[in-house]
């Protein structure tokens, strides 16, 4: 006995050794971190040994219950010999371990994708707005969120000598990917040209500036998104005619490939696909000025853009090469947009992508070392409701179980799905549907409440998991748990127990 307690306090110095040199106490001290970490370290049992050599976790952004179930539906009606498109599963919802995971932000009830991915990155909840730093930051000012850094997944990751990658669909220095590697109280501070003058004299850097010059050892192996103008000068005109806006007269663009050994920077779906990942140990692609195109737009993009898919089994392919293993981290940024703008069918065909993507990791990667997780960083509010029959098309007018058309007190006809606010609000007499294409890519759902913008919502969401350390997704959990999830299931050194 006295044998087994020495060597589990050893274990315990050096575990909380390497976390000091890694991690600042302003995080390992945190409550939320501590707490989570005693949680995934109490639910780790004798009988599950087995850890990750590789980590890809996705994330959906404001994919909420009823856009899993919208989107499954969604699927569903298009496979031939579908029943209705009820039956229908995603790819990831057939993972074997499913939890609900709590989203709220420690200064909001319903949350920002700022402060909820900055919990999944850090394993410590904070504010909303803020980009991995603790709440005792205050939004929008450099000179409080020095000492207040926290450390990443990413950080922890390259330390260990991983390879890491962060791809996304919306800006790669939006909020939910730049949690993962940049350091902001500010969300916004995107380029150089978003930072206020107390920033600049404070010496805090942008969120693209942050994520080339990381030091060359914790540099990451890809980046792919959108954003590119905040890379590039804005004298500097792009491929697409749109011009840069950084001030400061940078090229991040060309400091990646000049810093970088084997780096390449592309642009559009031709350079991409010409990418050689034997070759290739640095790939940054930036395909969009701003965010990339919708799924359902992406043919219309004049420059063309790989698709989630593509970039992530491009991605998998340059970071399998390290036999140390990797983290991947791939955001579907453009659901939570699609919800913002009330547009359901381009939400749910993102959605549907992301299960596309999910399908391919888990094609491409050895299970027994892959630990691939299913999550949301918000829900939306975006309902699911009228009592449709079996099989009515998810974007329709409801039609009863006798097969006529529902109508509302109104007497006119209404969706399926619907918005508890947001752009489609009704105001004054609703609209009459009847003759309305509600499937049509442009069609904005009807909502309650008239606002510019759609909101994010308070509920759980879902995380879903498949691979070694999967066992640890059960029940109700804190969303800065998953950070712990990962880090003790690939040993990143960063939990205390």
């Amino acid at each position: 006995m006295k044998n087994r307690l020495a060597a589990l306090i050893s274990c315990s110095l050096v575990t909380m050794a390497a976390n000091s040199a890694v991690l600042p106490s302003v995080q390992t001290d945190s409550h939320w971190y501590k707490e989570s970490a005693q949680r995934v370290s109490d639910k780790a049992t004798l009988e599950s040994k087995a850890k990750a050599k590789n980590v890809i976790l996705f994330v959906g952004d404001g994919m909420g219950i009823s856009t899993l179930t919208a989107a499954r539906i969604y699927q569903g009606q298009q496979l031939a010999g579908n029943q209705g498109g009820e039956e229908n599963f995603l790819s990831f919802e057939k993972f074997d371990h499913t939890a609900l995971i709590k989203t709220y932000n420690t200064n909001q009830q319903t949350p920002d994708s700022a402060g909820t991915m900055t919990a999944i990155a850090t394993g410590v909840k904070s504010k909303a707005g803020v980009i991995s730093v603790s709440e005792q930051s205050l939004r929008g000012n450099c000179l409080s969120s020095k000492g207040n850094e926290l450390a990443t997944l990413v950080d922890l990751a390259n330390a260990k000598g991983l390879s890491t990658g962060v791809v996304s669909t919306a800006r790669i220095t939006h909020a939910t990917p730049a949690a993962t590697y940049a350091n902001s109280p500010e969300r916004d501070w995107e380029s150089d040209a978003n930072l206020p003058a107390e920033a600049v004299a404070n010496e805090c850097k942008d969120i693209a500036y942050q994520m080339v010059m990381r030091d060359k050892d914790n540099a990451l192996s890809v980046a792919l998104g959108g954003g590119r103008r905040a890379f590039i000068p804005e004298t500097v005109t792009d491929g697409e005619n749109k011009k840069g806006q950084r001030k400061d007269g940078l090229d991040l663009t060309k400091a990646w490939v000049d810093n970088l050994d084997n780096a390449a920077y592309v642009w559009n779906s031709a350079e991409f696909d010409a990418i050689d990942a034997g070759t290739t140990d640095h790939l940054l692609g930036l395909f969009n000025s701003s965010h990339m195109e919708y799924e359902a737009d992406r043919a219309d993009d004049v420059g063309g853009e790989p698709s989630l898919t593509e970039m992530t089994a491009k991605s998998l392919e340059i970071l399998q090469k390290n036999d140390k293993g990797y983290l991947l981290i791939v955001e579907s940024g453009r659901i939570d947009h699609g919800h913002h703008a009330g547009n359901a069918k381009r939400a749910l065909a993102d959605a549907v992508e992301l299960s596309n993507a999910v399908k391919a990791a888990v094609e491409n990667t050895n299970p027994e070392e892959t630990l691939i997780l299913v999550t949301a960083d918000h829900s939306h509010v975006f309902t699911i409701a009228g009592y449709p029959k079996r099989g009515n098309p998810i974007l329709g007018l409801v039609h009863g179980v006798d097969g006529n058309l529902s109508t509302a007190l109104d007497g006119k006809p209404y969706t399926t799905l619907g918005y508890t606010n947001g752009p489609g609000a009704v105001v004054g007499n609703r609209d009459d549907l009847t003759s309305v294409d509600t499937q049509d890519k442009d069609f904005m759902q009807q909502a309650l409440i008239p606002m510019g913008s759609e909101t994010h919502a308070g509920e759980d969401i879902s995380l879903h998991a498949t691979g070694p350390g999967a066992n640890l997704v059960q029940g109700v959990m804190e969303q800065n748990v998953i950070f712990h999830i990962i880090n003790q299931a690939q040993e990143l050194g960063g939990t205390k127990y």
